[in-house]
């Protein structure tokens, strides 16, 4: 695992990135993580709305993903991941494709689930959407996203996050789902999750 792969799964799959873990103690950890959702459950693979769909990221998605976040390291390391570990400049191919395949693992394995914000046609990637399992006792899970820096001045995030958390309520099969940073400021989610989490 690279050094920014292990960044990006402590900054977006531990949710507090100021922690720093051991990759190889945290793949062991990911390998008896369960499924985040039960076998009936199908799992949405395609989403279209009238001004963007998501897919799950994967390797196809490297370049567009890789551009969407590195046009906006200021306000991710701001408002997402509240690091500088991601995303940051120098960032390699061989290290963002190494993200896609994690991801991409990681959906088939149904431990948690990653989805690109597509402009309809599928050639710009306005944000991220992730769906993954809670360290907070009382959540039966976490959903993440964010949105370039274009996107949220032209108030984007703001559409995203309500239609994330209509499509989760009506669509997934979870009770109480965390919004930290969103429904939850991010102060209070960090004192909730235990130190062991990671």
């Amino acid at each position: 695992m690279t050094l920014k792969l292990a960044a990006v799964c402590l900054a977006v799959s531990a949710l507090l990135p100021t922690i720093v873990a051991s990759p190889v103690l945290a793949a062991e950890s990911d390998k008896a993580q369960p499924p985040l959702v039960p076998a009936e459950f199908s799992v949405p693979t395609l989403v279209e709305e009238p001004a963007f769909k998501l897919v799950p990221l994967g390797p196809e998605l490297v370049k567009i993903d890789y551009d969407a976040y590195m046009s906006s390291i200021d306000h991710l390391q701001k408002t997402f991941t509240r690091s500088t570990s991601w995303p940051h400049a120098g960032i390699t191919d061989a290290e963002a494709m190494a993200d896609m395949q994690t991801e991409q693992a990681r959906f088939a394995q149904r431990k948690s689930f990653a989805y690109a914000v597509l402009t309809p046609d599928g050639k710009r990637e306005r944000g991220c959407v992730y769906v993954k399992p809670s360290p907070v006792a009382g959540y039966d899970a976490v959903v993440l996203m964010w949105v370039t820096k274009a996107e949220h001045d032209a108030g984007f995030d703001k559409e995203l996050q309500a239609w994330v958390m209509k499509w989760i309520a009506s669509e997934w099969p979870f009770k109480n789902v965390a919004y930290p940073g969103r429904t939850i400021s991010w102060d209070t989610w960090d004192a909730l999750v235990p130190a062991k989490a990671y």
